[in-house]
């Protein structure tokens, strides 16, 4: 319900309610940008997009299911058409480090943290961007199955499945002890 006033505020102009929704999911937004483009300044620049995109339609905008799904299928398709115009140009794309803050509170944790992150971004790293997203979708943005078919246009069967197959890869790769 607030996701459905913030909106109406944001529609009537007001800027605190454009703020809060951007606080309110930047970091899952980022995060989820980050898994699929393994590229912070990319990731930066999809979820800013996003954004911008959102408030230029925000007149024709109707939320009728959640705010945080609507915005993260955003990101997806964002990361998505990202890739894929990477693919044609056939430049990889560059490797960088996730940063996670507040990931731990002393040094031997942030250590700790920092490997055990880079270890899941490498396994993420390994999987079909199609898996790779489903998983994020779920499991990060608490959407049901339902919601990714739709939003990926797919069905519902498929969703699950690319999502059973990158659960069952990551498990594998990160059993192995990621020497792969």
């Amino acid at each position: 319900m607030e996701d459905k006033l913030l909106v109406y505020r944001c529609k009537r102009g007001n800027e605190a309610a454009l703020t809060r929704i951007y606080e309110k999911y930047k970091k899952n937004l980022f995060l989820l940008a980050m898994t699929l483009l393994n590229d912070r300044t990319a990731s930066e620049d999809v979820v800013h997009d996003v954004f911008v995109t959102f408030v230029r339609r925000l007149d024709d905008f109707r939320l009728t299911g959640s705010l945080k799904s609507y915005l993260m299928t955003c990101v997806a398709n964002n990361a998505r058409n990202r890739n894929r115009a990477e693919r044609l140009r056939s430049n990889p794309l560059p490797d960088s480090e996730m940063e996670f803050a507040g990931c731990a509170e002393g040094p031997l944790e942030t250590v700790i943290c920092n490997e055990q992150m880079e270890r899941l971004s490498n396994a993420l790293a390994e999987l079909s961007f199609e898996q790779r997203e489903v998983v994020m979708m779920h499991l990060h943005a608490s959407m049901t199955f339902r919601e990714i078919a739709s939003a990926r246009q797919i069905s519902t069967n498929t969703a699950k499945s690319r999502y059973r197959y990158g659960i069952e890869k990551l498990r594998s790769i990160l059993n192995d002890g990621g020497d792969r």
